[in-house]
């Protein structure tokens, strides 16, 4: 498999998670957005590594603006909120989650 090989057309204002690989700590997903405009809110139990490897993006903190192109990260901590303002209609990015061991 290949991160960049394409799937299935998804619509304007659509996002599509494909999971590559899920571990009890780390989970690995890819994630096409086109033309994304004021995606939903998370508040999320893990922290989120994410790097965007195509297209051009913008995500939404409670008390910032972040604009991404081409090669960005982010490391989003759990519980902090934030959305997809927006995104070109090719972005394309690789999430890794990062969950907490319990003992």
């Amino acid at each position: 498999m290949n991160v960049f090989e394409s799937v299935a057309q998804i619509q304007a204002g659509e996002e599509y998670f494909d999971t590559l690989m899920e571990h009890p700590l780390l989970k690995i997903v890819r994630i096409f957005s086109n033309s994304v405009q004021d995606g939903q809110w998370y508040d999320q139990d893990h922290d989120e590594w994410v790097v965007l490897l195509e297209g051009e993006a913008v995500l939404a903190f409670e008390d910032q603006i972040q604009a991404l192109v081409k090669g960005d990260y982010v490391l989003i901590e759990a519980h902090q909120k934030h959305r997809v303002k927006s995104t070109s209609a090719d972005a394309l990015w690789l999430a890794i989650y990062l969950k907490k061991a319990t003992l």
